[in-house]
């Protein structure tokens, strides 16, 4: 039976102009395809692999060199082909933009602000492209990066992507042994390094921990130091970034096949060396042109922003605002110094018209009681992105009543496997209170029952039966495919497993629960982790939480629910825990009403921000806590602590 229609928070102007709309009618006119909805042009897009993707990377400008001799060549998972035959490159497209339109909008939290056009961008990257050659680098060879989100990151990358070259990037208040742990599986030939970084209100120097990553890179040919933080500084055995731009260059674009590698991103790593995922040119541009034009509706005069750092794939993705002649706002820095209004400010001051966040900050705004549309001019904003994890019902309120009831809200969620959203918005479709709203168009999205079939409005594995070309062309050092295939394929072989647990609505809308690894079974009655968080962290004396389910350790009876918090100033135990229960017992069930409330000073978090709820689990049923998580790839891994005592006690 299908749920009751939840409110609805955003509804599309019929008489906006969009380029949903202009794709919509342009496979009327050239594909014969009468698509009158979202829903239709959805199903098209997945029933017709061939005719919708030659008709985006038509549409959307995408510029061969080779031209493609078809659309798919083996459209098997894993290995499917993709327009065999083409070369293209990703740095080309993204310097497609006005010589004065302003490509970058750059800021860090101590004041620093500058502005590139388009033209300025090609000459930068022209010069890097020309010091990256004269350091020997060439198709195929590894650039890797430990930088924050600044001008100087991305004018590397463009000009590694247009060599041809592999970029992989780190940011610079990852761990020594987190970053070693991911470069030197790359055997990169340059290192690109800032000399240090801001980040709430403190300066530190990482050049020490650039010298100790020179010595255990064997394959280095060169390391060059940016002086982003004191322009004279130096660091012997490096090559200062004046130099390496230093003469101009030519801006030319290596042709490339649709599946070269273009960059390297990372699983956690919470337990093991992280994988080390590898993308395609064609993939990205043609994912991201997608996502970016027709989904997200940007172009040339928008400004588009999401708070990231280079080692979170939001990076990746927001850089590829110049795809579409989009103006890119990075920012750098803590987003909560001086206080939880800068980035609202950066919004009001740079006029950006998509502000993307994490579900947890908009979740500490709202805790904050911050009313932006209040406290800000947000005249030019349009569009709310979410992400990082399932976005709050009252989170989902909080933006429709302080940030504004024309803000589109923007919940979307996918991964670094792809590098892109399976599930998020469309402007021509409405937003549902608590709801993701649509499956991205080429996107397969279902949910499975534990017997591999389809199931509407109930929660099951969110799957995807058809391939996207962004999709990894591999991991790297994984030769014959193994591990990819275990990591996706193992359990639906055919179908991409993703490992989340979701609802996809007969609206066609979705709900993630969390990870399906995570999942709450009590008594037979499961729920996501995301519902549970959603009752305990609503509550102002909660700071943070953390719920294990230990009877999913493989007990042959039902373990203990345990809830770790961690309490906001003032607040205690003893008198918040009984309105815990009870909110708990009416909101979720009696059987999610845990065993114990634990207090703890700080939940364990990768360096991206998860939580650590699978790693925890392990500790707790004993397994030893090096072979449980890879403390280099924790944020605070001294929290630890706590987990390690309950289960050695």
């Amino acid at each position: 039976m299908a749920d009751a229609a939840p409110d609805v928070l955003w509804t599309p102007d019929p008489d906006r102009p969009t380029a949903m709309a202009e794709f919509r009618a342009f496979v009327r006119e050239h594909r014969g395809v009468d698509a009158t909805g979202y829903a239709a042009l959805h199903r098209w897009s997945v029933d017709d692999l061939d005719g919708f993707w030659s008709a985006a990377a038509e549409f959307l400008g995408v510029r061969w060199h080779d031209r493609p001799t078809a659309t798919l060549g083996s459209r098997t998972m894993p290995g499917t082909e993709w327009f065999p035959g083409g070369t293209l490159n990703y740095a080309e497209h993204a310097l497609q933009g006005r010589d004065e339109d302003a490509a970058v909008v750059f800021a860090r939290e101590d004041g620093l602000r500058r502005t590139v056009t388009y033209g300025e961008l090609r000459e930068q990257v022209g010069r890097a492209r020309a010091g990256l050659i004269a350091l020997g680098v060439g198709r195929g060879d590894r650039v890797v990066a430990l930088a924050p989100n600044s001008v100087e990151t991305l004018v590397a990358f463009l000009a590694a992507a247009s060599l041809g070259a592999v970029w992989s990037s780190c940011s610079p208040d990852f761990g020594a042994r987190a970053v070693h742990d991911r470069f030197a599986q790359t055997e990169p030939v340059v290192l690109i390094a800032v000399d240090g970084y801001c980040y709430g209100g403190k300066r530190y120097d990482i050049r020490p921990a650039v010298r100790a990553l020179q010595e255990k890179l064997p394959t280095l040919r060169g390391t060059v130091l940016i002086p982003y933080l004191d322009e004279s500084a130096t660091l012997d055995g490096t090559l200062p970034w004046a130099e390496l731009t230093a003469r101009p260059g030519e801006l030319a674009f290596e042709p490339v096949p649709f599946g070269h590698p273009l960059w390297i991103l990372y699983s956690s790593g919470t337990t093991g060396l992280p994988k080390g995922i590898v993308h395609g040119h064609g993939g990205i541009v043609l994912e991201h042109l997608k996502a970016l034009r027709l989904h997200m509706d940007l172009g040339p005069g928008e400004r588009f922003f999401w708070f990231t750092t280079t080692g979170w794939m939001m990076w990746n993705l927001l850089i590829g605002g110049l795809l579409v002649g989009a103006t890119v706002v990075l920012f750098d820095g803590n987003p909560g110094h001086p206080d939880l209004g800068t980035l609202w400010r950066l919004a009001q001051d740079e006029d950006v018209t998509y502000f993307g966040v994490s579900a947890p900050y908009v979740q500490a705004c709202l805790k904050r009681g911050i009313k932006p549309a209040e406290e800000y001019s947000l005249g030019a904003l349009r569009a709310l992105g979410s992400t990082g994890a399932p976005l709050s019902v009252e989170g989902f309120r909080w933006i429709g009543e302080h940030v504004g009831p024309g803000i589109q809200i923007c919940s979307v969620s996918g991964g670094t496997d792809l590098c892109a959203a399976f599930v998020g918005a469309s402007p021509d479709v409405p937003v549902w209170l608590g709801e993701i709203s649509c499956a991205q168009l080429g996107a397969a999205v279902v949910a499975y029952d534990e017997k591999g079939e389809e199931v509407i409005d109930e929660v099951g594995e969110l799957v995807v039966t058809q391939p996207m070309p962004s999709m990894p062309v591999m991991f790297w050092n994984d030769p014959d495919g193994t591990r990819l295939r275990e990591a996706y394929f193992e359990d639906f072989p055919g179908v991409w497993r993703h490992g989340d647990w979701v609802k996809l609505t007969s609206r066609g809308s979705y709900i993630i629960y969390g990870r399906s690894d995570s999942t709450l079974n009590r008594g037979g009655v499961r729920m996501g982790t995301a519902d549970f968080y959603a009752v305990v962290e609503g509550f102002d004396d909660i700071a943070d939480s953390l719920v294990v389910d230990t009877s999913e350790l493989g007990a042959t009876t039902e373990g203990e629910l345990l809830c770790f918090i961690v309490l906001a100033d003032g607040a205690t135990l003893e008198g918040v825990e009984p309105a815990l229960r009870k909110a708990l017992r009416s909101e979720l069930s009696p059987r999610h009403v845990p065993d114990r409330f634990i207090v703890v000073d700080a939940i364990p978090r990768t360096l991206n921000g998860k939580k650590c709820e699978v790693p925890v689990k392990k500790i707790l049923a004993g397994v030893a806590p090096d072979k449980a998580v890879s403390r280099g790839a924790l944020q605070n891994p001294d929290a630890l602590g706590p987990f390690m005592e309950l289960a050695g006690g």
